[in-house]
Formats: structure tokens, sequence, C-alpha cells
């Protein structure tokens, strides 16, 4: 697969930023010497999944990708990221506040906020956190599913840097099933700490 500085993105998907926050972020990927293989499909809404996740330097990596291709990226983020001061920054870049500990249904919140949007890229960790765990979280899953939008594995290659983004995934209804196939998409050789990560 050809790599590349900056991967095409279809007009169906949502947009963001202007020529100035793209080449600043062209300009960080030029110097840290990241690039794409694949591009993301032309849809105007689905779930993307990211990983493998074991490093802090996974969220700041994700934010120069996401500006330089120039799209609109939505993110749960836990509720103490998104107060004063700072929180502001969070809401900007696309988070949308999560309280863990409530009875309200986050998957379900997050379905009805894919039937409220007209575009939606939702960018999650189906891992959930940066410790070593043998079993993904299914939120993702049953939110893509519920939602009835495909979900998209895009991964993290730290040694070549790579953002892999590989082809739309249909779900089944077989969370199993379908969570062992997205799970084929990641390596822990591609992970910042491979040995946090358990394929």
């Amino acid at each position: 697969m050809e790599t590349a500085l900056i991967a095409p993105v279809g007009d169906q998907i949502d947009r963001r930023g202007n020529f100035i926050s793209k080449g600043i972020a062209a300009l960080a990927m030029l110097l840290t010497g990241w690039r794409f293989e694949g591009q993301l499909p032309n849809l105007r809404k689905f779930v993307l999944i990211v990983g493998p996740h074991t490093s802090n330097w996974d969220f700041p990596t994700g934010v120069m990708a996401m500006f330089t291709l120039g799209i609109r990226g939505t993110f749960l983020g836990k509720d103490s990221l998104f107060k004063p001061p700072f929180g502001f920054i969070f809401y900007w870049l696309g988070g949308v506040p999560v309280d863990r500990f409530s009875k309200n249904n986050v998957v379900e919140q997050t379905i009805a906020l894919f039937h409220a949007r007209e575009r939606m890229i939702l960018a999650i960790s189906p891992e959930g956190t940066r410790k070593r765990i043998d079993r993904w979280r299914t939120g993702f899953y049953w939110v893509a599913t519920g939602a009835k939008v495909p979900i998209v594995p895009v991964a993290f290659d730290f040694p070549r840097k790579r953002f892999i983004i590989h082809e739309p995934q249909h779900m089944t209804g077989d969370a199993e099933r379908d969570i062992t196939h997205l799970r084929s998409f990641f390596r822990a050789s591609q992970a910042y700490r491979p040995a946090w990560y358990v394929e």
C-alpha cells in the first residue's frame, strides 16, 4: 500500500480547519516522519477505532492526523477533562464529556448523537485504557450497530510512523466474531509500548 503525507478526503466527510491549520499539521507530519497508508471512506457517518493504545502520545499523534486531513472528529472523554481552565480545548477538538459513573447509558446517548447529526466521525480506542488488557470494551461496537454505521479500523504504527487506514467494516450483529475480526487489524508490534498490547 502506498504512503502519503496527506491522504485524499471525500466530499461527504465532515471537514474542519483551513489551509493554515492543515499546513501546520502537515509540517508536523513532515518533521516527525509520519505518513498515511490508505484513505478514509467517503461516508457521512462511521465509527473510527484507533489502536493500539499504550501511550499518552497516541492522543496528540491522532490530533496531528486529524488536522492534516482537515476532518472533524468527535471523541468521548471523561468529564473531568472538560472543566476550566483548559476544558474548552477538548470541546474545540471535538470532545464530548462522559460521566462514566452516571446511570445514563453512554451507548444510547452516543447513538442519539449519531441520529441528531448529518455527519459524524466518532474516533474511539476500543481498549479504553493505556493499560494492558485481555479484552476490548464493547461500547464502540454497540454504538456502531445501534446507529447502523460501519467501523473503520486505523492502526497507529509507531515504529514505521504510519497511520494505516483500513476499509470500512460492516458488523453482522455477532459481537464476538466481529470483534475478533476487528482485532486482526492491530498488532502489538505497532504499539508505542508493544508489551502493553495483547493481540
